[in-house]
């Protein structure tokens, strides 16, 4: 049904852009954190290629940077046990071509990282998607190591301090940087939030 969307980036919470289409309408957009759309700053046109979850208690839209991203994602949600906030998690250990790589590798391992997915769940990827999707070589990226987790959005103080940047019209890039630069622990979210644009500024 919706495949694809043209509006203003809004807002970025818990986990989802809003974005406003020509016609007034705000989509709610689920995204992964590594999703190259969460470079733009608010108020930016975006275009965004979808994906629609009917459920018989409501519907969902996910949605990508690129066609090629949309597609890995499908591939993913048609592994048994993968369903789309497990295949958004997936999507959020890196770029399209480097998750390609990483199974096309058959590093279940990594694969396991992305949070609520599980060792068993990660081998059914590696075992049914293998031989289905093919990545272009990573040239200057190292994958030796596996990929990086993907930290679940708006988790810990953090998460919080840097969705509040958001909010404030940071790009969730920024926000993540910034929020990175405290070195300090155990702070509060209002605390990461004023040290955070002492670098941002």
């Amino acid at each position: 049904m919706i495949r694809f969307l043209r509006g203003k980036y809004l807002y970025y919470a818990s986990g989802a852009m809003v974005i406003e289409t020509a016609g007034g309408i705000g989509f709610r957009v689920n995204v992964s954190d590594t999703s190259s759309l969460l470079t733009a700053r608010e108020g930016d046109e975006v275009c965004v290629y979808t994906y629609l979850q009917v459920k018989e208690d409501g519907m969902a839209l996910y949605g990508f940077a690129d066609a090629e991203a949309l597609t890995l994602f499908e591939q993913l949600i048609t592994v048994k046990g993968v369903g789309p906030k497990a295949g958004l998690a997936i999507m959020s250990l890196g770029t399209a071509n480097q998750i390609k790589a990483v199974i096309s590798s058959g590093d279940a391992a990594s694969v396991a990282m992305a949070p609520g997915v599980g060792k068993k769940t990660a081998e059914r990827v590696i075992l049914e998607l293998k031989d289905k999707v093919s990545a272009l070589p990573l040239e200057g990226e190292d994958i030796s190591g596996g990929l990086a987790p993907a930290a679940a959005p708006g988790s810990g103080e953090r998460g919080e301090a840097v969705i509040a940047l958001t909010t404030l019209g940071y790009s969730k890039k920024e926000a993540e940087a910034a929020v990175a630069s405290v070195s300090e622990d155990g702070l509060s979210a209002e605390e990461y939030v004023r040290k955070s644009l002492k670098f941002l500024l």
